[in-house]
């Protein structure tokens, strides 16, 4: 398979580049975008340009696929998952894994639909994809992109097909852009028009690295900006920041924090507002350190916001 050929079945990247050496590099923000990051954070600029929630995903008869990749970053150490028909059936942790190599794996025979998850928190390059029979590209629902924090990127879990972006696109099915970056905030900067995409629907979920500000004017200004860009019509969807328990302390503030968040966003006729604190259950168990969901938490929190999606009718 040629890198065009990949890109047709290469799903939640905005554009492509291919290296010198062959590889096919996928980016899920504009270089404009891309470049306010590298001149605000470091830690955000190695993180925008992460493999979040980015797939290989169509239908075959094959029974041999196979592919080289490339390491050019890594952040927190999660995994490269093949889903079929639905179902788990192989998982390869970059812990495991050398900065170069190839992957590859034999399927059951007859049709079936393949998901390949990239690694979440780590840059992945990828060539020579290989597939010993026909395949056809997946079919999506609506174009939404998501925008977030840590754990929208997929920290926490460190299992690709667990973040609970993954869990909750695979019942809605949505050809989604992830923009979610470890150590986000409501920044309105990095709000920019990206040429030729335009979403059906987005899904705002921030806040919590933010909630010791002493005004919500970030807040404030992140809306007005997003409907500058996107136009005041286009269906959105704020979470407001799920529960953390690592900040005891504070909990009194960031419940207020969480309250203002829904009540900024709620002012707005095309946003619909889900209430985080009812999506993970308020017990360490759910969590990797009492702030990031794990697997247990993600599979909480992307099953209930499906089902909130479907409630509100987002």
């Amino acid at each position: 398979m040629t890198n065009s050929e990949l890109k047709n079945i290469y799903f939640g990247a905005y554009f492509f580049e291919e290296t010198k050496d062959g590889y096919l590099q996928s980016f899920q923000y504009s270089k404009e975008q891309m470049e306010y990051f590298k001149g605000a954070f470091d830690f955000w600029y190695d993180r925008c340009m992460a493999s979040t929630a980015k797939t290989l995903e169509f239908t075959t008869e094959a029974t041999s696929i196979s592919f080289d990749y490339k390491f050019l970053w890594k952040g927190s150490e999660d995994s490269f998952e093949l889903y079929v028909d639905g179902l788990a059936t192989d998982i390869r942790y970059v812990k495991d894994l050398e900065k170069e190599g190839s992957l590859k794996w034999t399927l059951p025979s007859g049709m079936k639909n393949v998901i390949i998850y990239l690694p979440a928190d780590a840059t992945i390059l990828i060539k020579n994809f290989m597939i010993n029979a026909s395949y056809t590209k997946a079919e999506k629902n609506e174009k939404v992109l998501w925008l977030g924090d840590s754990i929208t990127q997929g920290y926490g879990p460190l299992r690709s097909a667990e973040t609970y972006v993954s869990i909750a696109n695979r019942f809605l099915n949505y050809d989604i852009i992830n923009q979610g970056i470890g150590g986000y905030v409501y920044d309105k900067k990095s709000l920019m028009k990206m040429e030729g995409y335009g979403p059906d629907k987005i899904i705002v979920a921030l806040g919590t690295n933010q909630f010791e500000s002493e005004t919500m004017k970030d807040v404030e200004e992140y809306y007005e900006r997003l409907f500058e860009v996107y136009g005041t019509e286009i269906p959105v969807l704020c979470i407001s920041p799920i529960w953390r328990g690592d900040r005891p302390d504070k909990i009194e503030k960031f419940k207020e924090f969480c309250e203002n968040v829904k009540k900024i966003a709620g002012k707005y006729k095309n946003v619909k507002v889900v209430d985080g604190f009812r999506l993970v259950p308020h017990l360490s168990e759910y969590y990797i350190d009492n702030l990031h969901p794990n697997c247990l938490g993600t599979e909480n929190y992307g099953r209930n916001l499906v089902d909130e999606i479907v409630r509100l009718g987002f």
